[in-house]
């Protein structure tokens, strides 16, 4: 595949303007799913309990010795096959994750090195639900700043490995996965028609971190204990934060609710999507949801339910898509691609 000239982006006499274009993606499930019905052998909740409160039915989790950069990895080959592009053109690898398989190095430089990469940058980005826009807002600068020319932008977790299993209100709601896209330089035209990342909306406040965490830590306890979450917090702050973020979305590339062809919102909880998508007045087909089938996977969600859509051809060139998160931190962000 034809590379562009790396120093004809870096020069001051060059007048182009570049934007972060999605040319490929993949996702990974673990093999093993639980049902509701599982998880009720041994909790004490039911099918219909969970379904009426969430809108799950399975999640699926890792195999023992299968990690965080596993998942990854096999997401990321399956992007890159999707784009047509060869491992050795990547220049930069983010991955989004609150489960990395180790305190250090981070886990984008295990994927590198089993994807057979050996140049560029490597780095985690840790905003737990919010990651993966996180990690396209970084991946999108990199790209815009002539930085990079081709990432790879991962979403991966395994929420099994920290959930206390006697929890009902916790245990219930996540599951393991990894989604991907690859991202290349191109060239932007004016206006939002040409393909690519339009723009990206990050938000944090710390203030609610007391909200939704995991106790313990390498500089408290020196061990990873599990999570722990004020569910009515969370509902009570997320349908707003999460209106509000699409709404900055829109305004900022002069769109409404009707321009947008899916929201692919982070799949946390129908409920908390459904709000959020009658409070932006949004019809329901016009939204991809995975939760029923994959559960909350974290910074995993967003990229699978793209890969999803896009591998059953809901999602198709040219259509615009605005993708939406929040997660703990509280962390909350936003952006709009066009396909």
């Amino acid at each position: 595949m034809a590379r562009r000239s790396r120093c004809k982006r870096k020069g001051s006499h060059n007048l182009k303007m570049y934007r972060s274009r999605v040319a490929g993606w993949g996702s990974y499930l673990p093999e093993r799913v639980v049902t509701n019905r599982d998880l009720a052998e041994f909790v004490d909740t039911s099918d219909n309990w969970i379904v009426d409160r969430t809108g799950i039915q399975q999640r699926h989790i890792a195999a023992t010795g299968e990690y965080t950069s596993d998942l990854a990895t096999r997401a990321a080959e399956r992007a890159l096959e999707s784009a047509g592009v060869d491992a050795s053109d990547v220049d930069l690898i983010v991955v989004a994750t609150a489960t990395p398989d180790q305190t250090f190095p981070a886990t984008a430089v295990k994927v590198q090195a089993d994807l057979g990469v050996s140049r560029g940058a490597a780095f985690d980005v840790q905003a737990v639900c919010t990651g993966f826009v996180y990690a396209l807002a970084v991946a999108d600068n990199f790209i815009r700043l002539g930085q990079a020319e081709c990432a790879l932008v991962i979403g991966a977790e395994t929420f099994s490995r920290i959930l206390d299993w006697s929890d009902r209100s916790t245990c219930v709601l996540f599951g393991d996965g990894a989604g991907a896209l690859v991202m290349r330089a191109s060239e932007a035209k004016p206006g939002t028609n040409s393909p690519g990342v339009l723009s990206t909306h990050l938000h944090a406040d710390g203030t609610k971190r007391g909200f939704l965490y995991v106790d313990g830590g390498p500089s408290t306890t020196q061990t990873t204990g599990h999570l722990r979450m004020s569910g009515r917090e969370v509902f009570r702050h997320a349908v707003g934060l999460l209106a509000a973020a699409v709404d900055e979305a829109l305004e900022a590339n002069g769109l409404e609710p009707d321009d947008i062809d899916w929201l692919v919102p982070h799949q946390a909880n129908k409920r908390i999507i459904d709000a959020t998508a009658k409070k932006l007045g949004m019809p329901e087909d016009k939204i991809v949801y995975t939760i029923d089938r994959h559960a909350n996977t974290s910074a995993a969600s967003i990229p699978l339910a793209l890969a999803q859509a896009a591998e059953d051809g809901r999602i198709q060139r040219g259509h615009l898509i605005l993708i939406e998160g929040m997660g703990g931190g509280f962390t909350w962000g936003s952006a709009v691609i066009r396909w």
